[in-house]
């Protein structure tokens, strides 16, 4: 019965709680409810409505007890990349990146305002944290998945005027944080050549330590965040400095390598470091790149390499 609603259920819980680990943890809590309460399903609701509701308010309960979680500029401003980078921040607050492989397959829902890879997003999960957590439950099941009013009302047992009243002003929270347009912009397809091209020019500025190269790639007010580390960067110069005095100083040619994958609708890569004390690469960080106008306007680079088994990729690569 629940099996097929795995995956969907799993986004939804990242969705909530901007956490992959959580999210897993949170859906085996799910499915747990729903078996302990097996007998009193009576079928009046369908399987799916049923399981999510459960998972809607599992998540409500989590939220209850720990703060937002986010990206280094929801708390922090602008780092100086002539100082030292600050001390990681190791508390929950760091959203995690999604693969998109464990995407569930697309769902068409004509009353849904966003689609599925736009509502993975980290511009659109970075404004959906901002929520109080029953404003970001009941904008992600109207707007997101679709549910009808009254669905959502009996599903956090609330009246239809207050789902209105709370939906109407989780809207609004987001429309002020810049045009809503942002969140359904153009992305190039999978196989797009120009995008192509332009991930093997910036693999290749990585791999071989081309500062000038990864930094002619960068968009002139591009962002360089990497949770847990609170400082992140803001413009080409500013990235360039921080860069070439912490992650590319010396000779560096062959210190990184990068493996493709995908997260949050966005190309990305797995980044090794090579090792000091034997041959080989280490899982570093998940960098997440974001293209506008054939240059690369963000690269977050989340610094949780346990990650890497979730994205299908090795913990370490051969020298």
């Amino acid at each position: 019965m629940t099996e097929p609603y795995r995956r969907e259920l799993q986004v939804h819980c990242y969705r909530m709680l901007g956490s992959l680990t959580e999210a897993e943890d949170l859906v085996q809590e799910t499915l747990l409810r729903a078996w302990k309460s097996r007998r009193t399903y009576a079928g009046r609701a369908p399987v799916r409505a049923w399981l999510y509701k459960i998972a809607t308010n599992v998540c409500l309960d989590e939220l209850a007890m720990r703060s937002r979680r986010g990206l280094p500029a929801s708390f922090f401003e602008p780092a100086d990349p002539l100082e030292p980078p600050a001390a990681p921040v190791l508390d929950p607050i760091w959203l995690e990146p999604y693969p998109d492989a464990l995407l569930p397959e697309t769902r068409a829902d004509p009353a849904a305002r966003y689609d599925q890879s736009e509502s993975v997003r980290l511009a659109f999960l970075v404004a959906l944290q901002e929520l109080p957590p029953r404003q970001r439950a009941i904008l992600l099941l109207r707007d997101v998945l679709g549910w009808t009013a009254a669905e959502v009302a009996e599903m956090l047992r609330l009246s239809g005027s207050s789902v209105t009243s709370a939906l109407y002003r989780a809207r609004v929270t987001l429309s002020t944080r810049g045009n809503e347009e942002r969140w359904v912009a153009v992305v190039p397809e999978l196989d797009d050549p120009v995008e192509r091209r332009l991930l093997e020019r910036y693999v290749l500025a990585w791999e071989t330590a081309d500062i000038e190269g990864l930094t002619l790639l960068l968009k002139e007010d591009a962002t360089f965040p990497m949770p847990p580390l609170p400082g992140w960067y803001r413009g080409r110069a500013d990235i360039r400095a921080f860069v070439s005095a912490t992650i590319l100083p010396g000779e560096a040619r062959g210190r990184w390598k990068l493996l493709p994958t995908r997260a949050n609708g966005r190309p990305a890569f797995g980044l090794y470091r090579r090792r000091d004390d034997r041959p080989g690469y280490a899982a570093f960080a998940i960098q997440v790149v974001r293209f506008e106008g054939g240059l690369v306007v963000d690269a977050t680079t989340f610094g949780f390499p346990q990650l890497f088994g979730r994205f299908g990729l090795p913990d370490e690569l051969p020298g």
